[in-house]
């Protein structure tokens, strides 16, 4: 059985997580991290990573980024895997997580569903062929009304696989609102929606003369990213230091 430490145990995807694991037999909750506890967990809750002292083979962390410095000091003092499921990290924290991956294990991926990861390998083989053929490449996202950042990490990570099968080809365009000028045939084009309660919705089009091909994925409840960060704690218990993503976990099944 795999012992997970949750940090960010009381947020929603935490609970989400923690219900996950009740129901797995190959690995369980053993302690959670959190500034903000009601008691209402099965296994104890710290306040800090540097409180918890409960033994671990690794930590699932969905918390925020202002949480991430001093996880990763845990994980490496520790030597403790981190599955780091947050986003929003600045370019220093990015930096960081690089470093900190020469001393422990780390799995970051912009995001956690098998089958988004799944898809990045699919627009670099539909990127092989359209790309070459002169297709635009245009990508627009959904999500609900409270994500503060736009566009998405999950776009992001989906224009530079796009653009990492082109050759680095291309740039991003976020907005066209201040230009009125002819599309630059070598961008990607970003749009972003916000509204209701939206889980997450990204597509990616290509469009050439007379066809227009799309790849699409909705997810409908958050626990498909819950799903992944669960698959990705069992990949990651007991793997030697080094910078891992979800297309190590799909490869690996």
């Amino acid at each position: 059985m795999i012992r997970a430490i949750m940090n960010g145990a009381n947020g929603h995807m935490g609970q989400v997580i923690s219900q996950l694991c009740a129901e797995d037999q190959e690995i369980e909750i053993v302690a959670g991290i959190d500034p903000f506890d009601e008691g209402k967990n099965a296994y104890p809750v710290f306040a800090t990573p540097q409180e918890c002292n409960v033994e671990a083979d690794v930590v699932i962390d969905f918390s925020s980024a202002k949480a991430v410095d001093d996880l990763l000091d845990y994980s490496v003092a520790k030597q403790i895997p981190v599955v780091l499921c947050t986003t929003g990290l600045s370019e220093e924290q990015l930096a960081k997580v690089e470093e900190s991956s020469k001393k422990v294990a780390i799995l970051r991926s912009a995001n956690m569903s098998l089958g988004i990861n799944t898809l990045l390998d699919l627009l670099k083989k539909a990127t092989n062929v359209f790309a070459e053929a002169g297709f635009d490449v245009e990508i627009v996202e959904a999500h609900h009304n409270q994500k503060l950042d736009a566009p998405s990490g999950t776009a992001v990570a989906l224009a530079e696989s796009v653009n990492e099968a082109a050759g680095g080809r291309y740039t991003y365009c976020y907005d066209r609102s201040q230009r009125r000028e002819k599309r630059n045939p070598n961008e990607i084009g970003m749009s972003s929606i916000r509204g209701g309660n939206i889980v997450g919705e990204h597509e990616v089009i290509f469009a050439g003369l007379d066809e227009v091909i799309t790849f699409k994925h909705q997810a409908f409840s958050k626990s498909v990213f819950g799903k992944g960060a669960v698959e990705a704690g069992k990949f990651l218990a007991g793997k030697p230091a080094g910078l891992y993503d979800m297309r190590d976990v799909i490869a690996a099944k």
